[in-house]
């Protein structure tokens, strides 16, 4: 951001001090919020959220421009609630148990989860461009991109890489192959785990597409979806591929990349769960024969002690039996009487 962009942006902080919530103009706005504006977005927290609010209304006016799109211009509404109920309450029924923030494009409106957020929500900024893109995208090209590609998209704008993950542990890339383009919208409605998957292929799929024109990347091709509203058209005349051609070669790229990682992978946590499996049993045996070794060892021990002694006892009764040769016998002296004259 240039430096007169930055005074501009600091003085529209100063100038956008906290008003209630309940004020008649700002209807949208949840009970017991203020309202922070800068630029084209206007953020409602609670007081206890106003450090995050600040931080995410200068998130959105430095980085408002997105991969292949015009730069926005529709006035955003960004929430900003104060704990999991709040955020359930405002997001509405459609919201999944383990979204961390949700977009309507419809509204240019976004939730996003506040300060208590757990663990899982990630990096608020990397949530706020990400839903962010959503609205951007949405603003350009209205209802043209199926589910897949509007995940992959706001994956892809918001540098979400490490969502690759999921795919260098996923078998199912080597064992029943890669989803198509079409199927990959199912992924979005089968739970967390799933939906870490969708969105991590579709990511890929959008990134493939970019990296089709290494100079203009997505921008052709949004221009000929919008004027043909075809996928397929606009992918013939911005890439030289047809959707099959396209969609093959995403699979045939992002198998060679991930397979053999996910291979690796499950084979290596294959590896681990059977030696939790194995281990106690091992250990078992493994004490039992030290025991038993022990045993043996202190029995052969016994034996030795044993054997030195009957041999010792032996020795010493063959001494006392048979003189040294040579020697004299020096019998015991007699009662009264000295030894001297027995001695020859």
């Amino acid at each position: 951001m240039s430096v007169a962009s930055a005074l501009c942006f600091a003085v529209a902080l100063l100038m956008a001090r906290p008003i209630a919530a309940q004020d008649s103009t700002l209807a949208i706005a949840p009970a017991g919020t203020e309202r922070w504006g800068a630029g084209r977005f206007t953020v409602f927290a609670t007081s206890g959220d106003r450090q995050l609010a600040a931080s995410m209304l200068r998130e959105a006016v430095a980085n408002d421009t997105f991969p292949g799109l015009a730069r926005p211009a529709a006035p955003v509404t960004i929430l900003i609630a104060p704990d999991l109920a709040r955020f359930r309450a405002w997001s509405g029924r459609g919201a999944p148990e383990w979204g961390a923030a949700i977009a309507f494009p419809a509204e240019q409106r976004l939730v996003l989860q506040g300060h208590r957020a757990p663990g899982t929500a990630g990096d608020p900024r990397a949530t706020l461009r990400h839903e962010l893109a959503h609205l951007a995208l949405h603003e350009s090209m209205g209802e043209l991109p199926p589910r897949w590609f509007d995940e992959g998209y706001a994956a892809y704008a918001a540098g979400e890489w490490g969502r690759d993950e999921v795919l260098a542990t996923n078998l199912a890339l080597v064992v029943r192959g890669m989803p198509g383009l079409d199927e990959l919208d199912t992924l979005f409605t089968g739970g967390a785990s799933r939906a870490e998957q969708g969105y991590a292929l579709s990511q890929r799929a959008v990134a493939e597409l970019a990296a089709l024109d290494p100079q203009r990347g997505l921008t052709q091709f949004f221009a000929y979806w919008r004027a043909t509203g075809s996928f397929d058209q606009a992918v013939r005349q911005a890439y030289g591929l047809t959707e099959d051609g396209f969609e093959k070669r995403w699979k045939s790229n992002t198998r060679k990349q991930f397979g053999g990682l996910a291979l690796v992978a499950n084979v290596t946590v294959g590896a681990v769960l059977m030696l939790l499996l194995i281990g106690p049993f091992w250990l078992i045996r493994r004490q039992r024969d030290r025991a038993r070794l022990e045993a043996m060892r202190a029995s052969d021990a016994l034996l030795e002690r044993r054997d030195t002694e009957v041999a010792l006892d032996a020795l010493l009764q063959g001494t006392a039996a048979e003189p040294p040769a040579g020697g004299l016998i020096v019998p015991p002296p007699k009662e009264g009487g000295t030894n001297e004259n027995q001695i020859k």
